[in-house]
């Protein structure tokens, strides 16, 4: 099994082919799920005793089961947020497997975790935080958000009176999924504020003077979203850090969508606040062309993070010698066998330059405004806001939500495109509109026209 054949050299030869073939293509097929009986029909028993041989188990990846799947980087791939790895990043990603390299810890990692640092400092440099502001890449978004709220919650805890207390938290109910996920799970309570819009310093103060005296001490930390999945919504930071400032209250900002704006000087004054954050979440396989999965939180005191995270045992000691000094990643966030995922974008905006990264997020927010145009322009369908970011909420005139479901479907079984529907709130009732999210540089205008055209 680890030993090196002809065979290994002839599947290492299919493989490549494929893997070339496939980064080429820039509109690759668009799949679509089976049911697992079909699927198991069509592949039979995959995991046997004696194996089914490398040659016949690529030719069922390669021919049925690649052909179930949506890839994420096609053109037409407009629904949650879709991504587009650069290739340079999905060549060096190969690498990154191929090298074998644990990035835990310094001393067996510290090229890589070298490499990974480089590309940290240029998306730290994005946010505006002050040294000695620094962060580790992580699975995604919940892996990075779920850090940051241990760190702000250890610090919390420092304070004897809170060591026995369940914390709280506000956030807002345009927050990402994974914000009301993380509280349960380190066990804490979530105060949402009612808004479908950003929510404001204003709104935050006032649900600080709802709080009885019980609940004000508990509450620890205020998200706020920069970009919500939804529809691209920016918080209002600066509101928002201002306040957490004079509460002493931990300020997280979970950018994991919109945070690849940063880069582009056409929005970047929009996150303006950000730069007070306690710490941040940017998930660069989103809209910095990484490929899955590259999430990152950046802490604004690493310091804090290491004292939450830092793990102890005696097999670990050694990594702690003077000998191995250097930045250990595991440190900093809830993983501690992790591999060099900030590898791919390292190598990715070393070759291309960080222009060229300014230039690709452009393209998204450019996208969904000719996309607004184009609804404005058609008699059938109409804006339900104006866009943000790189997402657009539309609407087609008279549809139920039936339709919009049924249209995805047609579009998507005859692989057409994925545009999925979303909810809005209108009033006191949420209404199903169509929602574009714009990532992939080579989406054309041609493509929006001829996806609203289906509409009818």
């Amino acid at each position: 099994m680890h030993n090196i054949d002809i065979a290994s050299i002839e599947m290492t030869l299919d493989v490549m082919k494929y893997a070339i073939d496939r980064i080429t293509r820039t509109s690759p097929q668009m799949g679509r799920p089976k049911k697992e009986a079909e699927l198991r029909e069509l592949v039979g028993e995959t995991i046997t005793s004696k194996g089914i041989g490398g040659e016949n188990a690529f030719r069922l990846f390669r021919d049925v089961l690649v052909k179930a799947t949506v890839p994420i980087d096609h053109p037409r791939h407009l629904a949650f947020v879709p991504a587009a790895p650069s290739r340079a990043a999905i060549l060096f990603d190969l690498v990154t497997s191929a090298s074998s390299i644990h990035g835990a810890y310094w001393m067996e990692g510290a090229g890589g975790i070298f490499c990974e640092n480089e590309a940290m400092k240029w998306l730290v440099s994005l946010t505006g935080l002050p040294e000695p502001a620094f962060g580790v890449f992580t699975s995604g978004g919940t892996a990075a958000n779920l850090s940051a709220l241990v760190t702000a919650r250890e610090h919390w805890r420092k304070h004897p009176e809170n060591q026995n207390s369940k914390g709280l938290i506000i956030t807002s109910v345009g927050a990402h999924s994974s914000v009301k996920a993380m509280a349960k799970v380190i066990d804490v309570d979530l105060f949402l504020v009612e808004t479908e819009d950003a929510m404001t310093g204003q709104a935050l103060q006032a649900v600080l003077k709802t709080l009885d005296t019980q609940q004000r001490k508990r509450l620890f930390a205020v998200v706020a979203t920069g970009g919500t999945t939804n529809a691209g919504i920016i918080d209002d930071l600066s509101g928002i850090a201002e306040i957490c400032e004079t509460e002493k209250l931990w300020f997280h900002v979970d950018a994991a969508y919109g945070g690849g704006a940063l880069a582009a000087d056409s929005v970047r004054h929009l996150f303006n606040g950000i730069e007070k954050a306690d710490s941040i979440t940017i998930d660069p396989h989103k809209w910095l062309f990484s490929p899955y999965d590259c999430g990152a939180v950046i802490y604004k005191n690493p310091e804090q993070a290491k004292h939450a995270h830092a793990q102890q045992g005696s097999y670990l000691d050694i990594f702690k010698d003077k000998g191995a000094q250097g930045f250990n990643p595991s440190d900093y966030q809830i993983q501690l066998t992790r591999r060099v995922r900030g590898m791919p974008l390292w190598f990715s905006l070393a070759m291309h330059g960080t222009d060229k990264y300014k230039w690709a997020v452009e393209q998204g927010i450019s996208l969904a405004n000719l996309a607004g145009r184009l609804i404005t322009e058609n008699p059938v369908v109409e804006l339900v806001r104006e866009p943000s970011l790189s997402c657009v909420l539309f609407r087609r005139k008279g549809w139920t939500p039936e339709d919009y479901r049924d249209w995805t479907y047609k579009n998507h079984r005859e692989g057409f495109a994925l545009v999925t529907p979303t909810k809005w709130k209108q009033g006191d009732t949420y209404e199903t509109v169509a929602r574009f999210c714009f990532i992939n540089p080579h989406t054309t205008e041609e493509d929006i026209i001829a996806i609203l055209r289906t509409m009818g």
